[in-house]
């Protein structure tokens, strides 16, 4: 009976992760529809889907080597083979020149020499084609699931030289973390720590990803200019858009003529000096009026 329960909890954790999984190779759409869109690959980096096509692979195969429940990890695993391909192609019509050489150097490495190099070695070499043999392609896969994993930390390591989140997915961070743990469980369940090992720092990338987001996806938005005003203290700040607005009301200036007569000193009116006295008034359009007077 226990035996069965544990059947029924490792299928339907391997079901999850399938789902999961599934969705995990489809997060980076909009990514590419963005590349598609712009015909650039702008700031995006090709060692993600390289390093993700290279444990598709090498899962394949060793779910292929394995006796019994391999086929959770050979079906999720042809999808992803064919997704991160298609990925890669993509990246590589709109990479730069300096892009395309690293994309084609990181292809020839991973997945022809050393994919080739490990079926070649487990095949020929090693004598026990039973679990010997799987147990080498496991301890390959592990090492390279975490690899997987540690990808992003590329990408990490720009948002916080950035501090920009505009590379960096929270969908795939959430996914990644969430694929995590179905796989981990599932292997636990199974009793294939070459499944579940590689998992558990899974996770803890995955959290450190969706932490870092949090952090800095606020930080990118823009803010107005201030200048300092000269003979200002350091800590008073005026917004330029507000001079900037004062500045370009229009001023009307109108000269207004003041005439009056004095009286003349020692009672002499027949002898008085006419004098004119000149008014200058400025009028703003707020309605306030200035007057500044002048003698002419």
């Amino acid at each position: 009976m226990a035996f069965l329960a544990t059947h029924l909890l490792a299928s339907i954790f391997g079901i999850l992760g399938n789902i999961i999984s599934f969705c995990v190779f489809l997060a980076p759409l909009p990514t590419f529809y963005r590349i598609c869109k712009k015909k650039s690959t702008e700031g995006f980096q090709s060692v993600p889907y390289s390093v993700a096509l290279f444990s598709c692979m090498l899962l394949l195969y060793y779910g292929y080597l394995k006796t019994e429940n391999g086929m959770m990890i050979i079906t999720i695993n042809s999808i992803g083979c064919v997704i991160e391909t298609a990925y890669l192609v993509i990246f590589l019509i709109y990479a730069t020149r300096e892009s395309l050489i690293s994309t084609v150097k990181l292809l020839a490495l991973f997945n022809i020499l050393s994919y080739g190099l490990i079926v070649v070695v487990t095949t020929l070499f090693v004598t026990d084609h039973g679990p010997k043999q799987v147990a080498i392609v496991g301890w390959i896969c592990a090492v390279f699931s975490v690899c997987v994993f540690a990808a992003p930390l590329s990408i990490m390591r720009l948002v916080i030289k950035t501090k920009s989140v505009e590379y960096m997915p929270f969908s795939l961070s959430f996914f990644l973390t969430l694929c995590a743990v179905m796989w981990f469980f599932y292997g636990l369940l199974i009793k294939d720590y070459y499944v579940a090992t590689p998992n558990v720092l899974g996770f803890i990338f995955g959290v450190a990803q969706m932490i870092l987001y949090v952090i800095y996806k606020d930080k990118n938005k823009q803010v107005r200019p201030m200048v300092q005003p000269k003979g200002e203290p350091a800590e008073t700040l005026v917004d330029l858009g507000a001079v900037l607005e004062i500045q370009e009301k229009p001023r009307v200036e109108m000269g207004v003529v003041l005439e009056m007569q004095e009286k003349p000193v020692g009672g002499h009116e027949a002898g008085g000096e006419k004098k004119e006295e000149v008014g200058k008034v400025c009028l703003d359009l707020d309605g306030e009026m200035t007057v500044i007077p002048s003698v002419a």
